[in-house]
């Protein structure tokens, strides 16, 4: 963890590093540990890797998210991963690699020098676990860090100085993969650290895969595929929808190192944790695949529920991420959170990822040819999630649920006729209603297809209680190409309904020219909502709409403790403390109804001293989609600035955190005093 690791209950990055552990050796009178023990050569390696492996990104699993440094860590649980993988269709969906991370050896070596390995949570040793995981088919892994110490505070041996002895030993175990760690480095430079590993590992004659962990600070993407098969990216990511997307836009654009052999890792999956929902799991993991990034399932296999299963052995998913051509996808569009990412697949289709980054359904829309694909009558369009097939006339459009993904493979030739028309179901954002009091929302169903859409239907479904009824037809009796059925609906929250969001479901059925009907469903969140006192209000005494963050929950008059909530501090930015405000960490969205009957949102940011100097963010007031101010890039050391918006008639307002450019880390966010007046 880089964020604070005197604080933070995710201990894997409490690192000490470069000059200053070089300056604590020297403080004490001793010198940098040399690699005696293992010599390397003198004369650097060949410019290229070559080994032959990762030639799709690796599929697996990896411990480290669900189990941390735990006493359930142990043989019999990663024995049990094994298991799973083979009873749980996992193996057949192309997961490969079962993996420890930290905490797996002893804190000392023995006596001549090697690693040792917990004889509590590995009482049969490394190999007898390998020889379990290789006995099922599968192919196993371990870790260790390019320092003298790995990441965890507990200290367990690195690998600075070892290299060619600690390779022996994983090849000597059966290991097939190795993830190279960053922490405890003093300050050796890093194209050095980890080539000397490389070299050490091809010394074996072993094929082992190699994983470059070093947070993307030397940006690997730009010299890294000579060294290893893949290389972080990016900072940890966390079980958080903030989290999840910094780290996709991070990685984005990074698309041209990618390929067989060499990718980008925007770290591990997150899929079934808990910290998101399952509409948020299917949009990580879609995007992942789309990334072509490795898939290391970082849940515990063992609570796994269904739909976690269901969304990590998805086949079709899984091979758009092993798809052979090996291309990375790359972003068509992304204007207001509504992204369009383009993968260029071996057998000439394209697979789009419709990806809805805000917190209300929104239409996104391509097309064929923006997808690079030829010109045609018309078009194959197979929903991966759903498992169906559509002819498309063209156009590539859905209207995609809050943090959801739709996933679309696209392919022109002659089949497209046999199936039924792509039908575009469509709600015009997500509702906000006072209760007792009539809310508008207009829907949509259009015929995307080359074909009619026939005896066309629509439906709004809610809670028990709630008054909805159509004002407009809810039915046509055909939709040409292009054509739409509209319908204006009320709906009416019954009179004292808590605030809060509650399911709506727009369904839409209509029948095929060549027989058999067709029904689709949109789920749609409804946010009942009350608008704010007349006169001034703390914003942390008043309920949110939607709160995302990037470690751990947004905090009410504390600082962010980037894990449960209510381990923050007093929010304290350039030595003041604010007893009223927010605490966040980027990336943030905190998102507020004010129902048009405010003027002015005003709070003192900054990043809060508890980083330590360190942090760098921005932080922005938007109202109703428009950005109305911004403070450009603060800094740890800065004092806090003034930050205010006139809302006037705004209906919602977002407290936006960005994360300065940089990265997430220690970007603890505070809005100090932040105030609304209604």
């Amino acid at each position: 963890m880089r964020h604070l690791p005197t604080r933070t209950t995710h201990q894997r990055r409490g690192r000490v590093v470069g000059a200053l552990a070089a300056g604590l050796l020297c403080t004490a009178g001793l010198a940098a540990p040399a690699a005696a023990a293992d010599p390397a050569p003198a004369a650097p390696a060949a410019p290229r890797l070559g080994n032959g492996l990762a030639l799709t990104p690796p599929m697996g699993f990896n411990n480290w998210n669900s189990t941390h440094c735990r006493a359930e860590f142990n043989e019999k649980m990663v024995e049990g991963i094994a298991d799973l993988f083979i009873a749980k269709g996992l193996k057949d969906a192309g997961y490969q690699y079962v993996n420890l991370d930290d905490c797996w050896a002893l804190p000392q070596r023995d006596a001549q020098g090697k690693l040792v390995p917990d004889p509590v949570r590995f009482p049969h040793g490394i190999k007898a676990v390998a020889d379990y995981v290789h006995s099922k088919g599968l192919k196993f892994g371990v870790y260790t860090s390019a320092g003298i110490k790995t990441c965890n505070s507990a200290g367990f041996p690195g690998g600075l100085g070892h290299e060619y002895s600690d390779a022996r030993q994983f090849a000597d175990w059966g290991v097939d993969y190795l993830k190279y760690d960053n922490c405890n480095n003093l300050g050796v430079d890093a194209k050095l650290r980890y080539t000397t590993m490389r070299d050490a590992l091809k010394a074996t004659g072993r094929p082992i895969v190699y994983s470059l962990c070093e947070w993307g600070e030397n940006k690997p993407w730009e010299w890294a595929s000579g060294v290893g098969n893949l290389w972080r990216t990016t900072g940890d990511i966390s079980d958080s929808w903030g989290s999840m997307l910094s780290i996709l836009k991070e990685n984005l654009p990074l698309a041209p190192a990618a390929g067989p052999g060499h990718w980008n890792d925007p770290d591990m999956l997150e899929v079934g944790n808990g910290g998101m929902t399952d509409t948020e799991y299917r949009s990580h993991f879609s995007m992942w695949s789309i990334m072509a990034a490795p898939l290391l399932i970082g849940s515990d296999l063992r609570k796994a529920t269904p739909a976690t299963y269901e969304i990590l052995a998805n086949k079709e998913v899984t091979a758009v991420d092993q798809d052979p051509l090996g291309k990375q996808g790359t972003v068509l569009t992304s204007a207001g959170g509504r992204w369009v990412v383009a993968k260029e697949m071996k057998d000439g289709s394209r697979t789009v990822a419709l990806f809805n980054e805000t917190d209300s359904p929104q239409r996104i829309a391509t097309t064929a040819k923006s997808l690079g694909l030829p010109r045609a009558a018309a078009y194959t369009q197979r929903d991966l999630w759903q498992h169906r097939t559509y002819n498309t006339a063209g156009t590539v459009a859905a209207t995609v649920p809050a943090h959801g993904t739709v996933l679309l493979r696209i392919a022109p030739g002659h089949a497209w006729a046999q199936y039924p028309p792509a039908v575009e179901t469509g709600l015009d954002g997500g509702p906000l209603v006072e209760s007792a009091k009539p809310a508008r929302v207009t829907a949509t169903v259009t015929d995307l297809g080359r074909t009619p859409a026939l005896s066309t239907d629509t439906a709004l479904t809610g809670p028990a209680g709630w008054g909805i009824r159509a004002l407009s037809p809810t039915s046509s009796p055909a939709l040409p190409t292009g054509r739409s059925l509209t319908t204006t609906w009320e709906l009416t929250a019954p009179a004292g309904t808590p605030n809060g969001a509650y399911d709506l479901t727009l369904t839409s059925s209509y029948r095929a020219p060549a027989g058999g009907r067709v029904t689709q469903s949109l789920p749609v969140q409804a946010h009942v909502v009350t608008p704010p006192p007349a006169g001034t209000s703390y914003l942390s005494d008043l309920p949110w709409i939607s709160a995302a963050n990037g470690w751990g929950p947004v905090e009410r008059d504390t600082s962010n403790g980037e894990s449960a909530a209510g381990d923050g501090r007093p929010i304290t930015v350039g030595g003041t403390v604010y007893a009223k405000g927010l605490g966040a960490h980027a990336a943030s969205d905190i998102a507020y109804y004010t129902g048009g009957g405010c003027s002015t949102v005003s709070a003192m940011v900054g990043v809060d001293d508890e980083t330590g100097g360190k942090g760098t963010v921005t932080f922005e007031i938007w109202a109703d989609g428009h950005r109305l101010a911004s403070t450009g890039v603060l800094t740890n050391p800065m004092p806090p600035q003034p930050l205010s918006a006139n809302i006037t008639g705004a209906k919602t307002v977002h407290l936006v955190v960005t994360d300065g450019g940089d990265g997430v880390d220690s970007d603890h966010a505070d809005w100090g005093n932040a105030r609304v007046v209604c």
